[in-house]
């Protein structure tokens, strides 16, 4: 963890503390309390409170708008308080445990009756994980409470992956910040549904399909971008910018037409954002704003988006011109999330 020093207030918003051990206490006593803590995670930072009070969770909701029928996550500290949130543990989820836990792996299994319903939006099942970070563990342990956390964003607005974008969404809406500097995989976790037969893929995220099946070969997945109420953030709009999205397929052709849009747009004197790989945003129109993801390193690629879409906002622009990465581990995940900033739309033809 970073070396301490004194929290400092946004202007108007809540207070920013770097993740030292006394700011954890802090914390754990807000959890205990009831109150709200934002926090990062090794995926992007989470709005944090008890698990097992609804009135806690209730401020979840109330605090980032989000819908009763999008259910929540809830975070251990280890595999072994899976009893404490789950009426059972199938021999697959302990085998996945030990496989991708800690880490970015989201397991659906039955709901333990001390978990309020309203976690999981009046379902019997529950999503719960173990995070890969060190400050996420150490609140989860000081609190010794499974913390329900989705991401600390308003609801639908592009994710959070450090302490300053969980300040400009949800301000003094949330009671203390953890500064525990940028998050490492930058996109959510996969969401993997055990309760149902075989068993099944709601949302991609830090875990692949193709790492998945060599720890459980049945595993079959959803539809990308397709909606599923079982699962936190598979709405058809999300993790989206001010700014509309103008999307459009990967490869040669999907980038010709990316940059002919833009060319359209810039000619009208529009603000524009041009999001992709370096080979595409240097043939940009002059004035665009520039948003790199880099070249084409899958671990790069999910650290950058969320704040590059951020960015977009802060810049104020109108139009965001983005091509999908190509198809393939990671990049599905990546490939999930630009179709829902773009409300589900992939160009496949030239704007008229």
């Amino acid at each position: 963890m970073s070396r301490s020093r004194a929290p400092r207030l946004t202007p108007l918003g809540p207070s920013i503390a770097l993740a030292t051990p006394g700011a954890i206490a802090d914390a754990a006593r807000l959890i205990r309390a009831g109150r709200l803590v934002g926090f990062p995670t090794e995926t992007v930072y989470g709005l944090g409170a008890n698990a097992l009070s609804a009135a806690a969770v209730q401020r979840v909701f109330r605090a980032k708008g989000r819908p009763r029928s999008d259910p929540l996550i809830v975070h251990l500290a280890s595999a072994e308080e899976l009893p404490r949130v789950t009426r059972s543990v199938p021999d697959a989820a302990r085998h996945l445990a030990g496989a991708h836990w800690p880490g970015p792996l989201t397991l659906v299994l039955p709901r333990a009756e001390a978990v309020p319903a309203i976690v999981s939006a009046g379902r019997e099942t529950v999503a719960v994980r173990v995070p890969a970070h060190p400050v996420a563990i150490a609140l989860l342990a000081a609190a010794d409470r499974p913390i329900a956390a989705p991401s600390a964003n308003r609801y639908g607005h592009v994710s959070p992956t450090s302490a300053v974008h969980v300040a400009d969404d949800l301000g003094h809406r949330v009671d203390l910040i953890l500064d525990g500097g940028p998050t490492d995989v930058g996109i959510e976790s996969t969401v993997l549904d055990l309760t149902a037969d075989p068993p099944e893929i709601l949302r991609l995220g830090g875990v692949t399909f193709e790492m998945l099946r060599l720890s459980l070969p049945n595993v079959v997945q959803r539809v990308l971008a397709s909606q599923d109420a079982r699962s936190p953030g598979t709405a058809m709009r999300h993790y989206a910018p001010r700014a509309r999205v103008l999307l459009f397929p990967d490869g040669a052709d999907g980038w010709r037409r990316a940059l002919a849009t833009a060319r359209d747009i810039a000619g009208r004197c529009e603000s524009i954002a041009v999001l992709g790989p370096d080979r595409l945003i240097e043939e940009a129109p002059h004035g665009t704003l520039l948003l790199s993801w880099g070249a084409s390193d899958d671990a790069e690629i999910a650290r950058r988006l969320f704040a590059l879409l951020r960015r977009a906002d802060s810049e104020g622009v109108d139009s965001i011109v983005a091509v999908l990465p190509p198809p393939g581990g990671l990049r599905d995940a990546v490939r999930d999330r630009l179709t829902r900033a773009a409300s589900g739309r992939v160009i496949a033809s030239d704007l008229t």
